[in-house]
């Protein structure tokens, strides 16, 4: 019995991509059946955490559930770029355990001194960026370093939330949870922007094509980047709605100019590859339409939940899928129902935004549909992966 489960922890993506999966199932059916409850007329004050509970759900989109899809990734991925020896079944234990934690310090809020409940809650990222830190500097490049300052911005947008909810600050949980969306999603646009054309390229020598390869053009690329980065840091720093409405188009315009030239038609017979599309995709549109809504055109909590489903959560189902499947020795082919999840994100991501600029007697509809469809979606990943999560690896296929 001890077996699978020193086997789950003997890779970062086992057991935090597990995770991920789960909560994503978790969090998002608690919300719902929470909704369902005040359509329905009903009240249910009940609830084990302290704060409202839409404050309970942005925080755990926001800073719950992609934390554990991060962890899984850069201790899957840092030792493959610098070389350095795997990290031990100690670590990642003892760091899922934190952030296992934290998300138990947030559901029980509501009997823990806020000042607990911030302190467990905030101790996963720093310990994450310190042990990739030890490893990133082994062979420091400023590509990669960049993360550990992608991490801190994601960091501060917790602290900010938990100042205002520790009575220590006033008017920051608006602002940290903005920083902390915007920061995971620079983390997109850079990692994105990386894997996306690469794995393409990949696929497309691998068939034999030589020419009309994906191209990445420098000057877009490093305006794409830098704006994703800028903005995060614009929210934090309080600038006008007009300064980050404008960041927000530029960044916007840069990710679907990238996109363009990464051939997406090429892969529409490869859900493994047009999921990390679609997702990017959705990326460049989410900036979009919160540049739009900035300057009053459009709704702002339909943007962020373009962002927050469709990029953060397509984009986080795209490469865990992919890095699941790579590095327990698998065919880098998306199992069907993987491939129906990667389908259902992008869906809920439309009913969403629908339910929140069209409003009226779609509201509703379109908010139980969109949760409905993020929990199937999350679910078939979860249970389409399982063995590559629990079972040791197969015969060798290459990661990438």
């Amino acid at each position: 019995m001890m077996a699978p489960f020193k086997r789950l922890f003997g890779e970062g993506f086992r057991v935090f991509f597990l995770a991920a999966g789960l909560y994503g199932v978790f969090a998002v059916l608690v919300w719902t059946g929470w909704l369902g409850i005040h359509a329905a007329g009903g009240t249910l004050r009940a609830v084990p955490f302290a704060m409202a509970p839409h404050l309970w759900h942005a925080h755990e989109m926001v800073f719950g559930f992609p934390a554990a899809a991060l962890g899984g990734f850069f201790l899957t991925a840092v030792p493959n770029w610098t070389g350095a020896r795997a990290v031990r079944h100690l670590f990642i234990a003892t760091a899922a355990g934190l952030w296992l934690a934290g998300r138990l310090a947030i559901w029980y809020s509501g009997a823990l001194a806020p000042a607990v409940v911030a302190a467990v809650d905030l101790a996963f990222l720093p310990v994450l960026g310190a042990k990739i830190a030890t490893q990133l500097l082994r062979s420091p490049k400023p590509q990669n370093l960049m993360f550990l300052a992608l991490l801190a911005l994601i960091w501060t947008g917790n602290l900010l939330v938990h100042l205002e909810w520790t009575g220590l600050a006033a008017d920051t949980l608006d602002a940290g949870l903005r920083v902390g969306l915007a920061g995971t999603c620079a983390m997109i646009a850079v990692l994105g922007g990386r894997v996306t054309p690469a794995f393409t390229r990949n696929a497309m020598v691998r068939s034999g094509r030589e020419n009309g390869l994906p191209v990445s053009r420098k000057g877009v690329e490093i305006v794409g980047v830098a704006s994703a980065i800028i903005l995060p840091i614009a929210y934090l720093a309080g600038l006008a709605d007009s300064v980050i409405g404008a960041l927000a188009l530029v960044a916007g315009l840069a990710q679907l100019v990238r996109l363009a030239g990464w051939r997406p038609a090429w892969t529409a017979r490869q859900p493994i590859l047009w999921s990390l599309h679609i997702a990017f995709a959705l990326l460049g549109l989410g900036y979009l339409l919160t540049g739009l809504a900035a300057f009053g055109v459009g709704s702002a909590v339909g943007a962020l939940h373009v962002l927050g489903i469709g990029s953060v959560g397509g984009m986080t189902l795209a490469v865990m899928s992919r890095a699941s499947l790579g590095h327990s020795g698998r065919a880098l082919v998306a199992p069907v129902p993987v491939a129906v999840a990667y389908a259902l994100v992008p869906l809920a991501t439309g009913l969403r935004w629908l339910a929140s600029e069209i409003s009226g007697a779609w509201y509703w509809p379109g908010v139980f549909g969109s949760g409905l469809l993020w929990t199937l979606a999350f679910a078939l990943f979860t249970a389409a992966l399982w063995p590559a999560f629990w079972r040791p690896r197969v015969s060798g296929v290459a990661a990438n």
